[in-house]
């Protein structure tokens, strides 16, 4: 399977495909680090050996929160974003949560689109919230159960 947990050495092209979304949270490697040394969980989805997309997520309470999600924009629309995805919510199923959240730019319609389509539902807005530029954040949920 091309799905994978994240580790260190994945970090530089990790980088590289998130300086490729603006649109994304622009983390720094020391963040990734911290994913990769098990403060949260990460996966990447490797095609011929690059890799081509990423997903972090957290365990919080009954719920998961995926955090940081990207695929390179020329490998999109093959499926890896559907794919990391479905890896993050089997690995919520492990401990039972009950819902999966995140935190969207609301001018990222085509994040919205992918979203929907995988039964997540807007239930909230926060003013403000993003800079350069600037952009409310639309919250969406799944439930699990």
């Amino acid at each position: 399977m091309p799905i994978r947990a994240l580790e260190s050495r994945d970090i530089e092209s990790i980088l590289a495909i998130q300086s490729a979304c603006p649109e994304i949270a622009q983390w720094k490697s020391a963040d990734y680090e911290r994913v990769a040394q098990g403060e949260m969980s990460g996966w990447v989805f490797e095609e011929d050996r690059k890799l081509v997309g990423f997903l972090v997520a957290r365990h919080v309470a009954r719920e998961i929160e995926i955090l940081n999600f990207a695929v390179r924009p020329d490998a999109r629309r093959h499926g890896t974003g559907a794919d990391l995805l479905e890896c993050a919510l089997s690995w919520a199923h492990t401990f039972s949560a009950e819902q999966a959240i995140l935190e969207v730019r609301s001018a990222n319609t085509t994040a919205l689109r992918f979203y929907e389509r995988h039964k997540f539902q807007i239930v909230g807005r926060r003013r403000n919230y993003y800079v350069a530029p600037n952009d409310d954040a639309l919250l969406l949920s799944r439930r699990l159960t």
